[in-house]
């Protein structure tokens, strides 16, 4: 990933590594997976209370109460946790609109549940599992469950006194009142396991940031110095042809010459510093190159060097861009073959593709002559194979140490 990308909401940008995808997918199932242990636990809560209500000998309208009610309660915590998916990011703080209905629903069923079973326990555990729910700030959560067990316990003790039906009849009964009263702290133990895994992700995307950030800064640095340095120069050297330009013309236009020579400098080194920051290894490039022709439709091969890094990426690096636009453009065919190979201080990259019958070549040689001029600067040659079934363009450079030994060469085409 390029570090200079900007970081989309997720932590990604639009060119992030297949890595942090990865990672973002993994948060994502984690997500689900809080969010099956929170539904699981409340699912198996209404159906303990269901299956108390019905043992206790309560009568069928208490029974669809707390079947049905239950269910509706079940339904008005999904967007509470939906909510806590998204606090902090579509849901801006103190927008308790969004939550009073869901609140809403909890206490009603819990009142008529409550009311209709003479249960004060029963009454208070849906409320208190959707308090749980919420987005409580850091420290204030714990206290507030905390307070939740100890009054749902309270009403235990109050209800086991008052001898209670469903919470002494049956052998739900105790799974019951130790569910209903247990249920917050399940909840927030699973929330806590999501918190954490948000806070991590969260850290990841602002080291990425941070990251990006100290990339530019080194960026702004290295161009500050070398555009200052050069531009120090060439003022030092024009001011001093200004001032023999009237007494001795020769050294002042040598001074303009140095100027001028300055100047090539100082947009070579920019050049070399861009490329240095812009430069993919070559086995990438290729890798990159058969992704993109696959995802088009073709049958592709590849042989690379096993040494393939240590070829002038800047010099191959765009002719096997340029190449591989070339048959997306103007193929046509079903199949290519990507090879890189290195012998003799000499690196020779081929790609061939089949042509269409009966499709006439594209008579548009600009990219061709892009590459040649690239080629004949780097000192290699290209060759381009026109025939019935295939189409080849061959690239050889020199490497690194041999740049210097060889002539620039013409581009030459065979028949």
């Amino acid at each position: 990933m390029n570090t200079l990308d900007a970081a989309g909401p997720d932590g990604l940008s639009a060119h992030s590594a297949p890595g942090a995808r990865h990672l973002a997918r993994g948060l994502t199932g984690a997500w689900w997976y809080t969010v099956g242990g929170v539904i699981f636990l409340e699912l198996m809560l209404v159906l303990i209370v269901v299956g108390a209500v019905f043992t206790a000998g309560e009568s069928t309208a208490v029974v669809l109460t707390a079947l049905i009610g239950g269910l509706l309660w079940f339904g008005s915590t999904l967007p509470l946790l939906i909510r806590y998916r998204h606090y902090g990011e579509t849901v801006a703080d103190g927008q308790w609109m969004r939550v009073l209905l869901p609140l809403g629903v909890a206490a009603a069923f819990g009142v008529t549940l409550g009311v209709m079973s003479e249960s004060l326990l029963l009454g208070a555990f849906p409320l208190a599992q959707s308090v749980t729910l919420l987005h409580w700030p850091r420290g204030v959560r714990a206290r507030v469950v905390i307070g939740l067990v100890v009054a749902l316990i309270a009403l235990w003790i109050i209800d086991a006194r008052m001898g209670s039906a469903v919470l002494h009849t049956g052998p739900a009964a105790g799974l019951t009142a130790f569910y209903c009263t247990v249920l917050p702290v399940m909840t927030v133990t699973t929330l806590w396991w999501w918190d954490v895994l948000s806070a991590l992700n969260q850290a990841r995307i602002s080291e990425s940031r941070l990251a990006a950030t100290q990339e530019r800064l080194r960026v702004a640095t290295d161009v500050h110095d070398l555009q200052g340095h050069h531009l120090q120069v060439i003022a030092l050297q024009l001011e001093l042809a200004e001032r023999l330009m009237s007494r001795e013309p020769d050294a002042a236009l040598e001074q303009l010459r140095a100027a001028r020579v300055s100047v090539d400098e100082a947009r070579q080194g920019t050049r070399d510093l861009a490329l240095r920051f812009r430069s993919v290894p070559l086995p990438d490039e290729i890798a990159n190159a058969s992704d993109l022709l696959r995802a088009a439709g073709l049958d592709v091969t590849t042989t690379i060097a096993p040494d393939a890094a240590d070829a002038p990426g800047a010099d191959l690096g765009p002719v096997i861009r340029e190449t591989t636009t070339n048959i997306l453009r103007h193929g046509g065919g079903r199949s290519a073959r990507l090879s890189l190979a290195h012998a003799d201080a000499v690196w020779r990259y081929e790609i061939t593709n089949d042509v269409v019958p009966g499709v006439v070549a594209d008579a548009d040689g600009s990219g061709l002559e892009g590459i040649g001029r690239r080629v004949r600067e780097a000192g290699g040659t290209l060759e381009v194979r026109r025939g019935d079934e295939e189409f080849a363009v061959i690239v050889t450079v020199p490497g690194r140490a041999a740049a210097s030994a060889l002539p620039p060469s013409v581009l030459k085409e065979a028949p």
